[in-house]
């Protein structure tokens, strides 16, 4: 005798029980409703698919093995995989112009807002530094002159553009980290 009145069901379904078959449904149908509701997540497609899943179990109800679980743990592996069968059977929701499938490739507002903002720190930060050392920063950075190039337009000797270039580096670096 077993203590699993479900798998009992089964097994009398197996033999072709109808009384055993509604004694079933009417056990487990509110908690497979429930899975299948979570799952698909509408109403009328979770009641088409317990009538399948009711349909399945007494097809298959031969297959059932109580040395491999309980019983309503295999009603409830029968009813999951039906539901994500469905999930994916279903079409994807696109429109019919086919515009939701372009991808905007411009940045959203928030990205814009934050790129600004960051900009204007930059901008801002630039200020705090000598208006030659700045220039050197920019020329090095955003223009890509060599630092051979940037000492000449400066009149500096190498080295002292490359302490002007790591100093004012640096102190980018603190104005952007504050």
């Amino acid at each position: 005798m077993t203590d699993d009145p479900v798998a009992l069901l089964i097994e009398k379904c197996a033999a072709q029980d109808r009384a055993a078959f509604r004694a079933l449904y009417r056990d487990t149908s509110a908690k497979l409703m429930g899975v299948l509701l979570r799952i698909v997540r509408e109403r009328a497609e979770a009641e088409d698919a317990l009538q399948e899943v009711y349909t399945r179990v007494w097809l298959r109800a031969g297959k059932y093995d109580p040395a491999k679980g309980r019983g309503m743990t295999w009603l409830i592996a029968i009813t999951r995989n039906l539901a994500i069968d469905r999930l994916r059977a279903r079409p994807d929701a696109t429109s019919d112009d086919g515009l939701d499938m372009v991808q905007d490739s411009a940045p959203r507002a928030e990205t814009r807002l934050v790129a600004m903002g960051e900009a204007r720190r930059m901008a801002d930060c630039f200020d705090t530094l000598e208006p030659e050392r700045a220039d050197a920063v920019r020329g090095a950075y955003l223009g890509g002159l060599s630092y051979v190039d940037l000492a000449a337009r400066h009149a500096v000797p190498l080295n002292t553009m490359r302490t002007w270039l790591r100093r004012s580096l640096l102190r980018l670096k603190e104005c952007l980290d504050q």
